[in-house]
């Protein structure tokens, strides 16, 4: 499929069209914005368009400049930029920096796809609380920001660590495991690295040699 080499001043009229509908007056290239439409007397309410072949970071840094001297921005996307106008992620992005979002078709039909509006977004208080008994959870600071392909370490991979290091003198009851970890329970049921064994009913076993071989870079 050949490239689309329109220029972005062939979106201005559809997006012209579509402002005025509104009931603005719109005007092109007004002290470096692509589009202001103006609607009302004094203090009349004010919206900044800019216009893009398609989605981009430049586009959103563009938009946040522009917010500060007027009421409204939207940012109007060619046929280029369609793919992109459908990640929710760049929707959510627009929502919460209160944008307005237009798709243009080749056509020149206009599509509303976010609406200019103040926005927060609704709390995850279940995320909001992993993060916060993960963060309390760990002892100390024990992995770096930004680390990539190596294995993080976590408050449970530290809980299970301290529960190896306590049964590295041979077995041990989980009663007793549980004074050390408190976890200890949880931590041996799951058994998610595969390290410990159960001998009988509340009784752990653990071999160093597996340790080893699920994570040949802990030293002994």
């Amino acid at each position: 499929m050949a490239q689309d080499r329109r220029p972005e001043t062939s979106l201005y009229r559809p997006v012209k069209r579509y402002i005025e509908a509104l009931g603005y007056t719109a005007k092109g290239e007004v002290c470096g914005c692509d589009l202001v439409a103006i609607r009302g007397d004094e203090p009349p309410v004010v919206v900044i368009g800019e216009l893009k072949l398609s989605f981009s970071l430049d586009l959103v840094l563009q938009a946040v400049d522009r917010t500060a001297a007027c009421d409204e921005v939207w940012l109007a996307v060619g046929p280029a930029g369609r793919k992109r106008l459908r990640d929710p992620r760049v929707r959510k992005l627009c929502r919460f920096l209160g944008l307005g979002l237009l798709g243009v078709s080749a056509g020149g039909v206009v599509e509303v796809v976010v609406e200019p509006r103040p926005w927060k977004p609704r709390q995850d208080k279940k995320r909001r609380a992993r993060l916060i008994d993960e963060h309390r959870k760990r002892i100390g600071d024990p992995a770096q920001g930004g680390s990539t392909r190596q294995p993080i370490m976590t408050a449970y991979r530290q809980q299970a660590l301290a529960c190896a290091a306590s049964l590295a003198e041979g077995p041990r009851r989980t009663s007793e495991l549980r004074s050390v970890v408190p976890n200890a329970t949880i931590i041996l049921l799951r058994n998610w690295y595969g390290w410990f064994t159960r001998i009988e009913r509340g009784l752990i076993f653990f071999d160093v040699r597996t340790l080893l071989i699920s994570d040949p870079g802990v030293s002994t």
